[in-house]
């Protein structure tokens, strides 16, 4: 059935320190401008403009290094054009205009990521998808959803509910992330462990190559048709094709919701308790755990005990199971039960990012970095990365909590703060990741695991891919040959 719905959501405006019109481009420039001629013939393709203010906009997503860039009202670059799309078509015609021209083109949707992976660092197009919105059809029987990439998460959420059905996919930038972007980098959402990351959710992708042309992927609900080219595009960041439209697998709305908190003693242990549910086959929706640090912030403790939140949804009897198991499981380790009511308030405020947005302004470095490791590896991967942080000159903090599960192991999500002198700032933000990342990497963690790669952590894709690097390189190198797909992204 066809239920095309369309929203007028838009991306949160930066707080630019001026006139967005009069912003400047922080970073050096590698790209050449347009053309009039040029200008022209994009804009007979598809809705583009020139104005200064949108392009400015354009010239970043939420990147925190960035946005202490907007206070001086600069921003990473600034594309020549903006063009936005309204279908499949015209972003083909549009793709194909640019690889023979050799104009770079930066995919984006909401700008909602962190990492700059919709900077256009090489100027040139910046191919605003968001145009591109609405659930086009259901198949209740199936339980797939199509909708168009530029799609935002509340809008598609609001039609699937209408019919029994959810996504159950809710990010912490669940109202600015198109379904695109998740795609694009691999997103996580909050219930994970019992939806699944995107990767898990979709069924099948429609994109647009470099040279225009389009390809479907998948379609089934498994498949042994040689390599799965959708996993190829899930996570390539635009840097492979552009995606257009995705299918999503959705699920019953759930019967019931079932919550429980507990304390531990030590975050190793609260580990330990996690690792013992999700081994036992219990996947509750949210499973999370807080080190004492970040428990006293966030629900009140001493700062020494660490809280575990856990909510589940679905078929009553499996939540029922499931959370027995929980229960058994904390309380075999020692924990005592919580405050359930941490819960609600966590609901209330899990995707308020204000106070992290407050600290920036008033100088402090402040930002997160997630990373996923087996559980064998975690407690040293949480001491690595934290002592690593705290050696950096400046800093003052480095907490972090447990986030989404999985049979191996789970994603660790750190906040570090740091209060550098003005002039220190963006050398002391560099080096809390350098000490980060390099510390999670060398005591067994991945780069990222869901807020993926763009262009802050590119640095470190060699160390984290090895020689398999090079597969990726010969990849990029096949499909996009004029190398006009979001350049200088995932270390390409």
């Amino acid at each position: 059935m066809s239920i095309h719905t369309f929203s007028t959501r838009a991306t949160e405006p930066i707080e630019f320190g001026g006139d967005p019109a009069l912003a400047t481009s922080h970073l050096p420039s590698h790209g050449r401008s347009l053309t009039e001629i040029e200008a022209q013939e994009l804009g007979a393709i598809c809705d583009t403009t020139a104005d200064a203010a949108e392009r400015a906009q354009h010239g970043r997503d939420w990147w925190p290094l960035s946005l202490r860039w907007s206070l001086r009202n600069e921003v990473p670059q600034i594309p020549a054009v903006v063009c936005r799309p309204k279908n499949t078509q015209e972003v083909s015609i549009l793709l194909a205009y640019c690889n023979d021209h050799k104009i770079p083109v930066t995919p984006s949707g909401g700008r909602s990521g962190v990492c700059g992976a919709a900077i256009p660092l090489f100027g040139g197009v910046a191919l605003d998808m968001t145009q591109m919105q609405g659930v086009e059809s259901i198949d209740e029987v199936s339980g797939i959803v199509e909708t168009l990439s530029g799609t935002f998460g509340p809008d598609l959420e609001k039609a699937v509910r209408t019919y029994g059905l959810t996504i159950g996919h809710y990010p912490q930038s669940f109202e600015l992330a198109t379904v695109g972007g998740w795609v694009a980098c691999r997103g996580a959402g909050q219930y994970s462990t019992r939806y699944g990351k995107i990767e898990d959710m979709v069924h099948a992708l429609e994109a647009v190559l470099a040279d225009g042309t389009i390809i479907r992927t998948g379609g089934a609900p498994a498949g042994a048709v040689g390599p799965d080219i959708s996993q190829l595009l899930l996570g390539s960041e635009g840097t492979l094709a552009v995606i257009t439209r995705v299918w999503l697998r959705a699920h019953p709305l759930p019967e019931v919701e079932r919550r429980a908190a507990f304390v531990f003693a030590s975050f190793s242990e609260g580990i330990e308790a996690c690792r013992r549910i999700i081994r036992a086959g219990a996947t509750p929706a949210v499973l999370r755990l807080y080190d004492g640090a970040e428990s006293k912030r966030s629900h009140g403790g001493d700062g020494t005990q660490c809280t575990l939140l856990v909510l589940d949804e679905g078929t009553e009897a499996i939540v029922d199971g499931t959370m027995s198991v929980v229960f058994d499981t904390c309380k075999e380790m020692g924990a005592t039960d919580g405050d359930v009511a941490l819960i609600e308030a966590w609901m209330h405020h899990r995707n308020d990012t204000s106070g992290l947005q407050a600290l920036t302004r008033k100088g402090f470095v402040v930002d997160t970095m997630e990373v996923a490791a087996n559980w064998g590896h975690l407690d040293a991967v949480v001491d690595a990365v934290e002592s690593a942080m705290l050696a950096v000159p400046h800093a003052r903090s480095a907490t972090c909590h447990l986030s989404h599960s999985y049979i191996e192991g789970a994603c660790v999500y750190f906040t570090f703060a740091a209060t550098p002198e003005e002039a220190d700032f963006e050398s002391t933000y560099l080096a809390m990741w350098k000490a980060g990342q390099e510390a999670g990497l060398k005591s067994g963690a991945n780069l990222s695991h869901h807020h993926g790669i763009g262009y802050s952590r590119s640095q470190y894709m060699e160390q984290a891919l090895g020689t398999s690097m090079g597969v990726l390189r010969a990849v990029k190198n096949a499909l996009d040959p004029n190398g006009i797909l979001n350049p200088g992204k995932l270390g390409l």
